[in-house]
C-alpha cells in the first residue's frame, strides 16, 4: 500500500508545485490543464487551470488541482503536510522557505520531542509541520 497527498489550490497549483520543486528538491511529473482534457467542454472558463498536477518530493507523491467555479476553493482544513528530517539545519532551511510569504503558526524551535519543530501555512494556503526528531 502507498499513501499519497492530494491538495486543492485556489488557481495556483502550477506556481505552488514550481515553488516546491525549487525549495523542497521535488520533480514535477505532471501538469495537465482542464483545457488539455475533455473536461474543457463543460468548464470552458477553467481551461487554463490545472486539472491534475503531480510532484515527487523525496519519493513521496504530492498531487494537486485548481478549484473551479463549480467546486470553489475552501482552503485546506483539518490536515497538515509533514516534513520529517534528521538534520536541524535542513529543518530550519525548509521551514524558512515554506514560511516565506505565508503565515507562521508556531515558530520552528526545540521541543521536548524534537530538535526542531514548527507549524506554518505557506503562501498557497497549505498547512505544514516541519519536524526534526530528537536522537533516540
Amino acid at each position: 500500500m502507498k499513501l499519497n497527498t492530494y491538495l486543492s489550490f485556489n488557481g495556483d497549483t502550477r506556481q505552488a508545485f514550481e515553488y516546491y520543486a525549487q525549495h523542497l528538491g521535488g520533480k514535477i511529473l505532471a501538469m495537465m490543464t482542464f483545457g488539455e482534457t475533455p473536461a474543457c467542454e463543460s468548464l470552458p472558463d477553467s481551461k487554463d487551470l490545472i486539472m491534475h498536477g503531480m510532484i515527487d518530493i523525496g519519493g513521496h507523491l504530492v498531487m494537486g488541482t485548481d478549484a473551479t467555479p463549480d467546486h470553489p476553493y475552501e482552503g485546506v482544513k483539518g490536515a497538515h503536510v509533514v516534513i520529517d528530517t534528521q538534520d536541524p539545519a535542513e529543518a530550519d532551511k525548509l521551514f524558512a522557505a515554506l514560511a516565506d510569504g505565508g503565515q507562521v503558526v508556531l515558530p520552528i524551535q526545540e521541543t521536548f520531542w524534537a530538535k526542531r519543530y514548527g507549524i506554518l501555512v505557506d503562501r498557497f494556503g497549505v498547512p505544514w509541520m516541519v519536524n526534526c526528531a530528537a536522537s533516540q
